[in-house]
């Protein structure tokens, strides 16, 4: 039996012919290598970059929480929590009622920080859809919000 040339990404199955699972594993994997060579710069990885973003848009989240807003594990958010804490990019209070909850807080060089993460990931999504018009952008994002929110019903 002859080996078979494995097709790259946008051949065979790897395309349009391909299961949408893979297909969407595929493009993830791309976006998730694109998204740490250009945070990589920052010395910051794209979990740290999505647990600053959460912490920012939702101040005073806890652990738990920013585990579900970025698909992370609580275990993995406890790390990245204790590390962005001893770079000075977030600060932790208790809350004020369940005090063994602990809120976040992002700091003024945890905003600076995450500006210019964003500045470098804005260029990775316009990489990303470049070949997209606006309205066939707008569609793919209806889709993939569709598909997260189904998951949950």
């Amino acid at each position: 039996m002859a080996n078979k040339k494995i097709p790259g990404p946008g051949e065979g199955k790897r395309g349009e012919q391909g299961y949408f699972g893979y297909l969407l594993r595929q493009a993830t994997t791309a976006y998730r290598a694109r998204m740490e060579k250009a945070l990589a710069k920052l010395e910051i990885t794209p979990p740290q970059f999505s647990v600053l973003t959460m912490i920012a848009a939702y101040e005073g989240v806890s652990n738990a929480d920013l585990a579900r807003l970025s698909l992370l594990t609580p275990q993995t958010v406890s790390v990245i929590v204790n590390n962005l804490e001893k770079s000075g990019a977030i600060t932790r209070r208790a809350h004020a009622v369940h005090g063994r909850i602990q809120q976040l807080q992002i700091t003024t060089l945890g905003l600076e920080t995450l500006a210019q993460c964003k500045s470098y990931v804005k260029e990775v999504e316009q990489e990303l859809s470049m070949s997209l018009t606006e309205e066939e952008a707008c569609i793919v994002k209806r889709w993939l919000v569709s598909i997260a929110v189904n998951a949950e019903s």
